[in-house]
């Protein structure tokens, strides 16, 4: 332990670095567990959209989109973003909502924007677009 501190103490950047990152890690974790807006695996945004006929929205820019996206995916503009416009879906607040984006980092406050838009059932794919071709699942061009 006496090491520890002495290391911290000699290299105080290196250590506030390693504290930062610790922190944002555990406020990530709490987050997420605290966040009215649900984490779905491809297996649960599979089974909703085929159950529940859930509609698929790519926040990802229009060039990533057209590489390759989920079948019937929906794309929503970087503008329509940045507004919190989401006026195209009006008619589909009821309906489950998977919002994806490349990593699954960024759909979590596009979901969360819509939440407070007044949108019943908004979801994120984990992993987004990634995880979504890791398991080769179908990508329509």
């Amino acid at each position: 332990m006496d090491q520890l501190i002495e290391f911290a103490s000699n290299n105080i950047i290196l250590a506030g670095i390693w504290v930062a990152l610790i922190a944002m890690l555990i406020f990530s974790y709490i987050s997420a567990w605290t966040s009215s807006v649900k984490e779905l695996s491809t297996h649960e945004a599979t089974l909703l959209m085929n159950k529940d006929d859930a509609i698929v929205l790519d926040t990802r820019p229009a060039k990533e989109f057209k590489a390759g996206h989920i079948l019937g995916a929906r794309q929503i503009k970087p503008e329509e973003l940045r507004e919190k416009n989401f006026k195209k879906l009006e008619n589909s607040k009821d309906k489950p909502i998977i919002v994806v984006c490349a990593m699954g980092n960024q759909a979590r406050g596009t979901a969360n924007a819509m939440m407070k838009d007044g949108f019943a059932n908004v979801n994120v794919l984990k992993g987004g677009m990634n995880a979504w071709q890791s398991a080769s699942l179908p990508v329509s061009k």
